[in-house]
């Protein structure tokens, strides 16, 4: 099953269908006849919406990203939605936002007394705001996203032109993809984000999905669909769905969607149970669960086709669109394997509604650390130092490998300790909290 996905995603993102042969999108007003001033042929006005918690390292960056979009700036509106919880950040953050609109910017500070419904709530909360009336389109960029000056200029065409679109989604970069080997094993799981998957369900029937940044949607879009849903953390992927089945379009780099009861059917197949559900419980279980179990059973035999060749091919046409980082696959295979443990984790505990099922953990943006200022430390650092940042679930899973591991080394016939013995230390250094952390 995974096998036959991967062959097809990789098959239909290499022979993509480009959006601009087969919808209008051309440069606004360049069209014989259309007046540039009047109406949304006009200079359509944007809302641009962008949410952060504590952001302290990336924050003057993001705005100034958005300030900085080659757009008329009476026609857009930047609107900061600041959860910070440290007053510090809150203050910073502000004043940044004041320092823009002396410079004539129409930027938007707006703050919560609570943070229900974590960065949902936020862009729920920012949407019922008066000054959202005037606006036609929105666009969400995540305070570690940086878009280039033509953002709208390239995007908002497919939406002024044609009015049955309601998302146009970009792609995003890291602003710091060589940092460090962490960085890169992750740029890779990016690449193969946007390079097959979302470019073959754009030339595709297949479904593909908000990333809840780098997009810009039709705003009635978004209130036919319901809006904003706070009761789930992965809003981008909730509002995505609800707007795909009310028939709405989706453009990527490649095509453009339509829903019809095949694509529906495809839908819940590929997109939520092969590739949110198969696709990581069925690695974890396997590489970390079935093949350390199997050495301290000597009567079990695992057959070579399911324990190198079929995982081979699958990971080279995950490779395949990102041929200059084929040389960190053995880190990145590692690194997916503990991310799997995760994934799963994560699924049955949606799945079965246990108590952190909508538990909002935000992850720290540190920008590139070559390229920004230096900012003073402004939190208030941790007591502990070490237990405080450990994951006992992996460091447990990091104990389990490594007796198995030894136990293949000691009595086993074969060569499984390897490879379980790098599996442990991966866990292991996942699990104590040395893997993207610095202690400086």
């Amino acid at each position: 099953m995974l096998l036959a996905e991967a062959l097809f995603m990789a098959a239909a993102s290499l022979a993509r269908r480009r959006p601009e042969r087969r919808y209008r999108a051309e440069p606004l007003g360049a069209c014989d006849g259309e007046d540039e001033e009047s109406g949304l042929l006009g200079y359509p006005m944007v809302l641009v919406q962008i949410p952060m918690y504590n952001e302290r390292e990336v924050y003057k960056l993001s705005i100034a990203a958005a300030c900085g979009l080659s757009w008329p700036s009476d026609r857009v509106i930047v609107q900061v939605l600041d959860d910070s919880t440290d007053p510090t950040v809150k203050d910073l953050v502000e004043l940044e936002c004041k320092l823009w609109a002396k410079k004539g910017k129409n930027v938007k500070y707006e703050v919560r007394n609570n943070r229900k419904g974590y960065k949902a709530g936020a862009l729920k909360e920012g949407m019922l705001h008066a000054y959202v009336q005037q606006c036609d389109f929105l666009a969400v960029f995540d305070a570690d996203f940086q878009p280039e000056a033509d953002f709208l200029i390239r995007t908002i065409p497919y939406l002024v032109r044609n009015p049955q679109i309601a998302l146009v989604q970009a792609r995003w970069e890291f602003v710091n993809p060589n940092e460090c080997l962490m960085t890169r094993i992750q740029k890779m799981t990016l690449d193969y984000h946007f390079k097959v998957e979302q470019e073959a369900g754009s030339s595709t029937f297949a479904f593909f999905g908000f990333n809840g940044t780098a997009g810009v949607w039709r705003i009635s879009a978004i209130k036919e669909a319901g809006g904003w849903d706070d009761r789930t953390t992965v809003e981008d992927m909730d509002l995505a769905v609800r707007a795909g089945l009310k028939g709405w379009k989706f453009v990527y780099v490649g095509d453009v969607k339509e829903v019809s009861f095949w694509r529906k059917l495809y839908l819940l197949y590929s997109f939520f149970f092969v590739r949110k559900v198969v696709a990581h419980v069925v690695p974890f279980m396997l590489y970390c669960v079935v093949i350390p179990l199997s050495v301290l059973i000597p009567e079990v035999t695992i057959p070579a086709w399911g324990v190198v060749y079929i995982p081979a091919t699958i990971t080279l046409l995950y490779a395949i669109r990102n041929p200059s980082s084929i040389h960190f696959i053995p880190f990145w295979i590692l690194y997916e394997n503990v991310m799997s443990f995760h994934r799963t984790k994560a699924t049955f505990i949606g799945l079965l509604e246990f108590g952190s099922v909508n538990e909002w953990v935000v992850t720290e943006k540190l920008g590139n650390s070559s390229k920004t200022e230096p900012v003073p430390q402004i939190l208030e650092r941790p007591r502990c130092r070490f237990w405080g940042r450990w994951t006992m679930s992996e460091v447990l899973f990091a104990v389990f490998l490594f007796t198995c591991a030894t136990y293949n080394l000691v009595h086993g016939p074969d060569l499984y300790f390897i490879y379980i013995y790098l599996q442990a230390i991966t866990f292991l250094i996942v699990g104590t909290g040395f893997c993207g952390t610095s202690n400086s």
